[in-house]
């Protein structure tokens, strides 16, 4: 699930999630460092309702995958916010993309991962926010081509890159 800032990509991944009518987990990748990145966290959770079982792992998705083992669909939200964490930690982000990408390619479950499409914008001025963006749009295509559906959401519509919608 791909898509800008506030484009309505988690609320239809968590639909996605929802209508396949199994037991749900939920990776929460997000750092809470500061009050606005709590009250979002608090609206995704507000959002999201009951009925999910949640795993905060903001670096190890192999490890919260194996914690929601009896889950039959998980949302990994989002795979953006894991990347900024694993360039925090200064991770080979080369090394690790390629880990969470067979992480979830080997996993039992059906898994739908959100993600921030930033490549649309101006180029960063600065060399962090460059290579970042670069490694973003990396882990983005590797997600795209191993899933057997991507889809980009903008003003809350989705649009099929690959794959046909449930």
């Amino acid at each position: 699930m791909l898509g800008g800032a506030a484009s309505g990509k988690s609320a239809f991944a968590e639909s996605l999630v929802v209508s396949d009518g199994g037991t749900r987990g939920y990776i929460a990748t997000a750092q809470v460092w500061d009050a606005e990145m709590a009250a979002k966290v608090a609206q995704h959770q507000k959002m999201r309702g009951n009925g999910w079982i949640t795993v905060e792992e903001p670096l190890n998705i192999a490890a919260a995958l194996t914690e929601l083992n009896d889950v039959e669909t998980i949302l990994v939200d989002c795979a953006t916010l894991w990347l900024t964490n694993q360039l925090l930690v200064e991770a080979d982000l080369e090394v690790v993309s390629k880990k969470f990408v067979d992480s979830l390619s080997d996993a039992p479950q059906r898994i739908v991962v959100v993600s921030n499409e930033v490549g649309q914008g101006i180029v960063p001025d600065n060399v962090m926010s460059r290579q970042f963006r670069e490694a973003q749009g990396r882990l983005n295509q590797q997600l795209a081509a191993s899933a057997n559906l991507a889809v980009v959401v903008m003003a809350g519509l989705p649009m099929v890159l690959k794959g046909a919608l449930p």
